[in-house]
């Protein structure tokens, strides 16, 4: 049973992201506890949103796809909303690089036109942004704790920290209250495998689906921390419920870190598949920050959050749910 179905239950929530990944088993979380839920997404394309994502209640929640970059748009969607979860954005770094004004657009102007519209027209209502382990840049010391030196290493990290910033603005300045969590590796069912847009674990787990390669690049002994999407959705789901949490900025995290070849041998002993070390790329290589794990005690000090699925299990779930659903993921 979902433990925060009595405070969700009867509430109106507004979930920006929502066809996509973390936002869409958001989505669901919610709908299961009997919240009004409303599902704000443009399905950008390769962004992530996916219809199929949000099948097991697309009947219990109503879906708005107009674009949070139109203004107006998003003044008529956080009216009469008690909670706003926004987890709509542009999350390629590579991307990034490529087309920085529309990275900017979709992660500064959609964030700001949000806390510009909640200080119109909804001031009452209370967010949670999901931002990124990425602000930080290259990890001057580990575990990466929230008062770490800010120094980003592509044009996404900048622009989802301003998301950050409008955020805690207003929420001095306006009283347009807000909890900022930065997210490490995510991943899990509904993730995006269709391209490589989003992160090196859907790529290995569309490589482990079709019976592909993996490559690693550099040497595969970068350390990362990793978190199942059902954890982060509690986390979520937490964090918004807390009010020590609001006008804070907290990272997620695990408390295992392993090396991105690790995971790719956890994938080989569930789906037997073949792997190469290869140098990096040059563009990704510019972008790459090394080892990274975070800090996240400040968020279980206020919480009691904690992460419950180990790596070899979420891994495992996920190439299931994908294995069942290839048709609506892969192709």
């Amino acid at each position: 049973m979902n433990p925060y179905a009595s405070f969700y239950k009867g509430k109106r929530v507004l979930v920006t992201g929502g066809l996509g990944f973390i936002g869409s088993t958001l989505a669901i979380a919610l709908a299961q506890a009997r919240a009004h839920v409303t599902v704000l997404d443009s399905l950008v394309p390769h962004h992530g949103g996916n219809w199929q994502n949000i099948k097991p209640v697309k009947d219990l929640i109503d879906i708005n796809t107009q674009d949070m970059r139109e203004f107006e748009a998003v003044c008529e969607a956080v009216k009469n909303k008690d909670y706003i979860f926004h987890l709509a954005g542009q999350v390629s770094h590579g991307d990034s690089m490529r087309e920085p004004l529309i990275d900017l657009q979709v992660n500064c102007v959609s964030s700001m036109n949000l806390v510009e519209a909640c200080r119109i027209f909804n001031p009452s209502a209370i967010t949670v942004y999901t931002s990124t382990r990425q602000v930080y840049g290259v990890p001057q010391s580990l575990p990466v704790r929230e008062d770490h030196p800010i120094l980003p290493v592509d044009v996404n990290g900048i622009n989802k920290l301003a998301a950050e910033y409008y955020h805690l603005l207003y929420h001095r300045v306006y009283d347009v209250r807000s909890t900022v969590l930065r997210l490490t590796n995510t991943y899990g069912p509904r993730l995006q495998i269709r391209n490589d847009r989003q992160g090196f674990i859907g790529v290995f787990v569309r490589k482990c689906l079709k019976k592909e390669p993996i490559k690693i690049f550099g040497d595969g002994t970068q350390l990362r921390d990793f978190n199942y999407v059902d954890d982060v959705v509690d986390a979520l789901l937490v964090s918004l419920a807390t009010p020590s949490c609001l006008g804070k900025v907290f990272n997620l995290g695990s408390m295992q870190y392993q090396s991105v070849l690790d995971l790719v041998r956890i994938l080989q002993k569930l789906s037997d598949v073949n792997f190469e070390v290869v140098p990096f790329p040059k563009d990704k290589k510019l972008i790459d920050i090394g080892d990274y794990y975070g800090d996240f005690s400040a968020f279980v000090e206020h919480t009691g959050w904690q992460p419950k699925v180990y790596l070899a299990d979420g891994l495992q779930h996920t190439l299931e749910f994908f294995e069942q659903n290839r048709d609506h993921y892969l192709s």
